[in-house]
C-alpha cells in the first residue's frame, strides 16, 4: 500500500516547476492565439491590458476552434457594472445545428473581477479613454479576451507610425541586399 500511495504522489519534474521552458513553450503560447486586432494597435495608444473570460454559446466555441473570429470592429462597453463586447464577429459553421439560430454579431458578456471593473469604470469616464479588444486566445481550455484601456491616436500619430514602419522596411531591404 505504501508504494502505491508514493507512486501517486510523485509529479513529473516539468509539471511541478510551474514555469514553461524555452522556445517550445513560446511556440505553444503562440499556437493558442485565436485572433488579433491589429487595427486597434494602429488606431489607439494602449495604456493597460486586461484579460477577461467570455460567455459563449456552444456553436460559438465550435466556430472559435475553427478560427472564424473577427475582432476588428469590436469595442467594449460597461453597462450596469458588467462588461460587454460589441461588434466582435464569430461566424457560424455551416454544420451548425438546425434548432439554433446563430447570430454572428451577438453581444457577448466579458467576465472580470468587480474590483477590476470598478477601476476600469473610473478610467473610462476620464476624457478620451475607451476599451478595445486586442486578441482572443485559449487559456486552460477557456476562451479569453485581452482588452486594452486605450486612447485614440490623432491622424499625425498614425502617419508617424506608417513612416516608422516604412523606414524599418527600407533598412531591412538595404541590409538584405548588402549581405548578398
Amino acid at each position: 500500500m505504501a508504494t502505491k500511495e508514493a507512486s501517486h504522489s510523485k509529479k513529473p519534474a516539468a509539471a511541478s516547476s510551474g514555469k514553461p521552458a524555452g522556445k517550445a513553450a513560446e511556440k505553444a503560447a503562440a499556437a493558442i492565439r485565436i485572433a488579433d486586432n491589429k487595427k486597434a494597435v494602429f488606431n489607439y495608444h494602449i495604456e493597460e491590458r486586461f484579460e477577461a473570460g467570455m460567455v459563449l454559446e456552444g456553436w460559438e466555441v465550435k466556430s472559435v476552434r475553427e478560427g472564424k473570429v473577427q475582432l476588428t470592429d469590436g469595442y467594449v462597453v460597461i453597462r450596469g457594472g458588467e462588461l460587454f463586447i460589441i461588434g466582435c464577429q464569430i461566424n457560424p459553421l455551416g454544420t451548425a445545428s438546425t434548432h439554433v439560430r446563430p447570430d454572428a454579431v451577438r453581444t457577448k458578456k466579458l467576465l472580470m473581477h468587480k474590483d477590476e471593473i470598478r477601476r476600469l469604470v473610473g478610467k473610462v469616464e476620464q476624457k478620451g479613454f475607451t476599451l478595445v479588444p486586442l486578441n482572443m486566445h485559449w487559456k486552460a481550455g477557456k476562451v479569453k479576451c485581452e482588452i486594452g484601456l486605450a486612447k485614440g491616436k490623432g491622424e499625425h500619430d498614425k502617419r508617424d507610425t506608417i513612416k516608422d514602419r516604412e523606414g524599418k522596411r527600407e533598412v531591412e531591404r538595404a541590409m538584405k541586399s548588402r549581405n548578398r
